[in-house]
């Protein structure tokens, strides 16, 4: 599969260097180009278009020079140029928000972040991408089904992007995370209460947390005695 082909645009050149260099860290990315502005924006992904080769995402700083990145996403659209967005900025205001939502923005990155809060946010975004090209590899003409669907837009999720649920702990997330992420194979709730030292319910909140922030994958155990149970693989995607 070919690389995802990335615009930064950043105004700021020790921010743009900074996210250029973020993403050559992660596997399936690669930056094509970076704008200081709006209108510089425009131009490449034009440029890039007419050539056959156009961006795939655009990070989008949201105070820009020139142009609000807002109106740089909705020029985007008129002019046809459907690559997707996320949203890099220190703008808060919900009303912003919600407005980048409605025109296409699939990530909304607040800074100042983190190098792992970075990464998680472009590998959902991957998965989501991956998982929409796996539903669409069957039968030709057979579209999505609403689970291929759920589990995409699941996939675009992070486990930041959830409240935690009363009664889970930061800490032991983390511990259950770390438990998952090392196995070559998908566990159990069982498992990790064995490993992890909690109880069989108390596990399977945390992993079924992480499945509907679409951090883990969650399938069906066939084959064990005794009641059946979901196992819960990292998603590597």
């Amino acid at each position: 599969m070919t690389d995802i082909r990335v615009l930064v645009v950043e105004d700021e050149p020790i921010a743009s260097d900074a996210h250029s260099v973020y993403v050559g860290r992660i596997d399936g990315f690669t930056v094509v180009g970076t704008a200081p502005d709006g209108q510089s924006a425009l131009r490449l992904l034009g440029e890039f278009a007419a050539s056959g080769s156009p961006v795939d995402l655009v990070l989008l700083d949201m105070n820009l020079p020139d142009l609000h990145g807002l109106d740089v996403a909705r020029r985007m659209r008129s002019a046809g140029i459907l690559a997707d967005i996320i949203a890099i900025t220190a703008v808060r205001e919900l009303s912003i928000v919600r407005s980048a939502v409605s025109i296409g923005v699939v990530q909304y990155l607040i800074k100042p972040f983190t190098y792992a809060t970075f990464a998680d946010k472009l590998t959902s975004y991957r998965a989501f991408r991956d998982q929409l090209a796996g539903s669409t590899t069957g039968t030709p003409g057979a579209g999505a089904s609403q689970s291929d669907v759920d589990q995409a837009f699941a996939s675009l999720r992070a486990p930041t992007d959830l409240p935690l649920p009363k009664g889970l702990s930061p800490s032991t997330l983390e511990a259950v995370k770390d438990l998952v992420r090392a196995r070559e194979l998908p566990v159990s709730a069982s498992e990790v209460m064995e490993a992890v030292g909690m109880s069989r319910v108390t596990a399977r909140r945390y992993l079924e947390y992480l499945a509907d922030a679409g951090t883990v994958t969650r399938t069906p155990r066939y084959g064990t005695p005794g009641r059946p149970e979901n196992e819960y693989g990292w998603r590597r995607n």
